[in-house]
């Protein structure tokens, strides 16, 4: 196939353009390499790549509307990956139109390029995020999420229902994906797992945030990018039994579809630094501090569609992940 991926200098972008390269497929790959983290990083992610023979390379924002329309026009993507976002929950409270410009204005370009070029699929990056305040765990697709706590996760559920409005009016497959706390080697700078890894090994103090009692379900790089190869060679098909006097938000009348891609297991994060000391070989210096605004005190992934759908469950342990992010950072940062 030919598949347009938006992030590819990022963390989980990068990490499915090598998959999909690896079988055959063509990428043509879209990142602006802002400077939101190390810039150094991202472009030694896109190293990897940059000489495939089956990979092109884009580098704009996707807000820009007449340079997205020109790559679609130009490439005619059979299926898309849209992975391009402004992250991050706490950076929203400060900078809230990076996310308006990013995750709406970039995502509707997006949408109106698979709707004018006939995309077979759409598959967006959405986020746990979306379930915000609610506290009925597992989190299901099939729950209501009216009630998020930050720009970036309002952000998110609106990409949501943006694709149903396009699978609803043209007939666009969309499917979002609704990624649970992601890690490994080659990851995000800003996010706790690289930051408390790059403190221990330094012997800075590492912030902890509600106490350490937070629970999140961690999943592993490797298990993300499986999951949304799975999905994306599954194009969403309409609900035919979907009832609007019951209506199911996972799915609709329309080709239409939401999955949670978690690790279905989660881990207090007082564990996973555990695991991550065992890792390093050095006890962490914490300096306990209370709940963030924006954040929430657990995550927890029902992964049960996932399953049934693409009988595939993520399964990597955070002993296992971890062991071989710190194995990368060593190598990465000669530590």
């Amino acid at each position: 196939m030919k598949v347009l991926i938006t992030g590819t200098a990022g963390f989980i972008g990068n990490e499915l353009a090598i998959q999909l390269l690896k079988r055959g497929d063509e990428v043509i790959g879209i990142d602006n390499i802002n400077d939101y983290y190390d810039v150094d990083l991202k472009l030694a992610r896109l190293q990897r790549i940059k000489d495939h023979p089956g990979f092109t390379e884009a580098r704009f924002d996707i807000k820009e509307r007449e340079l997205v329309a020109e790559l679609f026009k130009k490439h005619k993507p059979d299926r898309v990956v849209n992975l391009a976002a402004q992250a991050g929950v706490r950076y929203s409270i400060e900078n809230p139109y990076a996310y308006v410009d990013s995750n709406l204005v970039g995502f509707v370009n997006i949408l109106e390029g698979c709707r004018h070029n006939d995309v077979k699929h759409l598959v967006y990056a959405s986020s746990s995020s979306v379930y915000g305040i609610n506290t009925v765990m597992p989190y299901s697709e099939h729950h209501p999420v009216n009630h998020p706590v930050s720009l970036y996760a309002a952000s998110k559920k609106a990409n949501e229902l943006m694709a149903h409005t396009y699978s609803h009016l043209y007939g666009t497959p969309t499917t979002g994906l609704r990624f649970f706390t992601v890690y490994g080697p080659w990851g995000r700078p800003d996010m706790a797992f690289f930051k408390f890894t790059r403190k221990i090994m330094a012997g800075e103090p590492i912030d902890v945030f509600n106490y350490g009692k937070h629970r999140r379900d961690f999943t592993y790089i490797d298990d993300i990018v499986e999951g949304v190869i799975r999905v994306l060679d599954t194009p969403a098909q309409a609900n035919p039994d979907w009832d609007s006097d019951n209506p199911d938000p996972a799915s609709a009348k329309a080709p239409y579809k939401l999955y949670n891609i978690g690790n279905n297991e989660p881990v207090e994060l007082m564990h996973y630094i555990e695991v991550l000391e065992n890792c390093i070989g050095k006890k962490a210096d914490m300096n306990m501090l209370p709940l963030q605004p924006g954040d929430v005190p657990d995550t927890f992934a029902n992964v049960e569609d996932l399953v049934k759908d693409m009988g595939y469950k993520p399964a990597t342990t955070v002993e296992e992940g971890l062991s071989r992010f710190v194995d990368w950072y060593r190598e990465y940062y000669r530590v």
